[in-house]
C-alpha cells in the first residue's frame, strides 16, 4: 500500500467493504493516521485494534482479492502471488488465535433486529477491549433472547416470567425428544449445562454490572464467557442440522405433490 490506495477500492468502497465485514467505520477519527488515506486508515486501525479483529478484517480482505485474482481482474494474479496469499493466510490465522473468547463469532448482529444486534455488538466490543467481566449481564441478556427465539421457532411453550435455565431445559428436552441427540454423553452434558446456566443467573444477579454489585474477577468471566459461547455453537450446529433436514423434507413433499396421479 505504498501509494496510499488499497487494491481496487475507491474510498466509498473500502468504507462499505469495511463496514459490511466487521461493522466498523473506518473513517471514525480514531482511525486517522498520517494523511488519511485508505493505506494510512487501515495501519491506523491495525494500530487501535486487538489482533482478533485485525484477523477478522485481513481474512475479509484475502476472500476479495481471491475472488479477484481467480478471476484476473484488476491486474491481480493468483498463481503469481499464491505463496503471499498463503502466507496472509496463515498470519491472519496467528492473529485470530489471540482472542479470550473461543467462539465470540456466535455473537451476531441480526440485520433486522436492532436491539439484538446492538446488544451482540456491545458485547463484542467488550471482548475487543478485553473486559469480559463488564459483559456479563448483556450475555445473560443475549443468551435469554437467542434460546427464547429457539423456543419460538419450534413452538415450545414458555412463559414470560421462565427463568434461563428453565427455558435451556425446554429447548433441550424439544431436541431430545425429536432425536437430535446421537450419544448419551452428550445428552447427559447437556443436562448438567442446564445446572450451569442456573448457575448463571446468580452470576447476572449477584456478581455482574446488572445490578449494584462486585462483579466476578476477569479469569472466571472468561470461562462463563467460554461455556456459554460454546454452547451457543453447538445449539448453532443442531439448528443447522434440523433446517437442513425441513428443507430437504419440503423438496420431498413438493416432488410428491407434483406427481400426474
Amino acid at each position: 500500500m505504498p501509494s496510499g490506495y488499497v487494491m481496487d477500492f475507491s474510498n466509498r468502497t473500502f468504507e462499505e467493504f469495511i463496514y459490511d465485514s466487521i461493522r466498523v467505520n473506518i473513517y471514525d477519527d480514531k482511525y486517522f493516521y498520517v494523511s488519511g488515506s485508505k493505506a494510512n486508515r487501515l495501519r491506523g486501525f491495525f494500530s487501535e485494534e486487538p489482533s482478533y479483529k485485525v484477523g477478522e478484517l485481513l481474512n475479509a480482505f484475502l476472500d476479495y482479492w481471491h475472488t479477484k485474482a481467480i478471476a484476473k481482474e484488476y491486474g491481480f494474479d493468483f498463481e503469481k502471488d499464491e505463496n503471499i496469499y498463503k502466507e496472509c493466510l496463515k498470519i491472519v490465522s496467528r492473529l485470530k488465535e489471540e482472542t479470550i473468547v473461543e467462539e465470540i463469532d456466535v455473537i451476531k448482529e441480526i440485520e433486522d433486529d436492532r436491539d439484538f444486534s446492538l446488544l451482540a455488538k456491545s458485547i463484542r466490543e467488550s471482548i475487543d477491549k478485553n473486559e469480559p467481566e463488564v459483559a456479563l449481564d448483556r450475555l445473560h441478556t443475549y443468551f435469554m433472547k437467542f434460546i427464547r427465539q429457539l423456543c419460538e421457532n419450534h413452538k415450545i411453550e414458555i412463559k414470560k416470567d421462565e427463568s434461563l435455565n428453565a427455558i435451556f431445559g425446554k429447548y433441550v428436552k424439544f431436541i431430545i425428544a425429536n432425536g437430535k441427540i446421537e450419544s448419551k454423553m452428550t445428552e447427559r452434558i447437556l443436562k448438567y449445562s442446564i445446572h450451569v446456566i442456573e448457575a448463571f443467573n446468580d452470576i447476572r444477579n449477584n456478581r455482574s454490572f446488572a445490578h449494584d454489585n462486585q462483579i466476578l474477577n476477569y479469569s472466571e468471566s472468561i470461562l462463563v464467557f467460554n461455556n456459554v459461547t460454546n454452547s451457543i455453537k453447538f445449539i448453532e450446529t443442531i439448528e443447522k442440522t434440523i433446517e437442513q433436514e425441513n428443507k430437504k423434507s419440503e423438496v420431498e413433499t413438493a416432488d410428491w405433490e407434483d406427481l400426474p396421479f
